[in-house]
């Protein structure tokens, strides 16, 4: 389980394909203070680290996490979201997000508003019903808030410590981003849409 707020920046340094899986090498401030079996927040997606060796860690994505997530396109120098998972004892800034991808958007829009930015995505409208206005959203694994929803686009402002201190700053229009609905809106749905 994890909040949305990024702790720091991960860059990939290798990549191995074992069999359909990827298994990802990551440079990272927190990597030296991570442990085997430990469940990491990339991007927005769990993964478990593997291995640990001084400032890297590894991490394998199996192919249903490649085919619902943008890790598929990583190459060695993109830069990554990294979050521990949340302490129970602590407050909770972001919202919940459990580092299950739900789908992938696309950047239609980046528009710099001299102090803040503006980015736009768009999605299959098959989730409209999971997103509303001013609601929460996961997107590479940081918490946002939406605004300006219609069925099968959003958009979403970024303050400058976050464009700063996420891989945000390195997005481009056309480019896919990791979504994570709302948990609480996902059940709402599926309640609803069982009558």
């Amino acid at each position: 389980m994890f909040t949305g707020i990024i702790e720091t920046g991960g860059v990939v340094t290798s990549i191995e394909a074992k069999g359909t899986n990827l298994t990802f090498e990551i440079a990272s401030s927190l990597s030296s203070s991570f442990t085997i079996d430990q469940s990491i927040s990339h991007d927005g997606v769990c993964l478990t680290v593997e291995t640990v060796d001084k400032d890297k860690h590894t991490v394998t994505a199996i192919e249903e996490t490649l085919n619902k997530t943008n890790l598929r396109h990583w190459k060695p120098g993109s830069v990554v979201n990294i979050e521990r998972c949340m302490q129970m004892n602590g407050r909770l800034d972001g919202h919940i997000v459990q580092g299950h991808i739900d789908t992938t958007a696309k950047c239609i829009a980046r528009l710099d508003r001299g102090g803040s930015w503006e980015f736009s995505f768009e999605m299959d409208e098959e989730f409209a019903s999971l997103i509303i206005e001013k609601g929460s959203i996961s997107i590479n694994g940081i918490s946002l808030t939406l605004f300006n929803v219609t069925r099968k686009s959003f958009t979403v402002a970024i303050i400058p410590y976050t464009f700063e201190h996420t891989n945000l700053k390195n997005l481009q229009v056309n480019e896919l981003v990791n979504i994570e609905f709302d948990m609480i809106g996902k059940y709402v749905n599926r309640i609803q849409s069982l009558g």
